[in-house]
């Protein structure tokens, strides 16, 4: 505000002095001091504000947007329950996806999916959920702890009653897959 005051000072001179006369711009060394002071104390509420506002986008975010870790296993394991299957589809899928490592794996059987994921294949009307399904199925199976919990809740009759479809081929292949699974860990096939 300072500035501004000073250069308008400065512009009503220059019009009013004749024009050979010089002015005098008679400027202490406080006066820019304190400018100085004035522009160092904008840019760190400046930055204070770039902070705050970075904050409260993450937190923002991070309510809206759960994206990451155990809230978004058990959003996807909810989403079986439903029973539209498109949203079973998604969570299936979704599942599919989290189930990389022994300890994903693990945290889905804790949480109900294998259950859900033999339900859902169980329920399953058309191709597609019967896909996602098996394709899930197929991901959880590779840990030796979640083929258990699969075999215990039924997989396998389930599995083998399942529909074969002539448009969707990898329905036969993760069946094929699954059953060679539960053969190789020694799980009696024909129960």
């Amino acid at each position: 505000m300072r500035t501004l005051a000073l250069q308008l000072s400065l512009q009503l001179r220059s019009r009013t002095t004749p024009g050979n006369v010089q002015s005098r711009n008679f400027c202490s060394a406080k006066a820019k001091d304190e400018l100085s002071i004035e522009e160092e104390a904008e840019r760190k509420i400046g930055w204070l504000l770039k902070l705050i506002f970075a904050g409260t986008a993450t937190a923002v975010g991070y309510q809206f947007f759960p994206y990451m870790g155990d809230n978004i296993m058990q959003q996807s394991v909810s989403l079986l329950q439903i029973k539209d299957p498109l949203f079973q589809r998604i969570g299936a899928s979704r599942l599919a996806r989290f189930a990389t490592n022994d300890g994903s794996r693990n945290k889905i059987v804790e949480m109900g999916g294998a259950k859900q994921l033999v339900k859902m294949l169980e329920a399953a009307k058309d191709d597609r959920t019967r896909k996602e399904a098996l394709k899930a199925l197929s991901a959880l199976a590779a840990s030796d702890a979640a083929a258990d919990a699969l075999f215990h809740a039924g997989a396998i009759s389930v599995i083998r009653s399942a529909p074969e479809s002539s448009e969707e081929l990898d329905i036969a292949k993760y069946k094929s897959s699954l059953m060679k699974r539960f053969e190789d860990i020694k799980y009696d096939p024909s129960s």
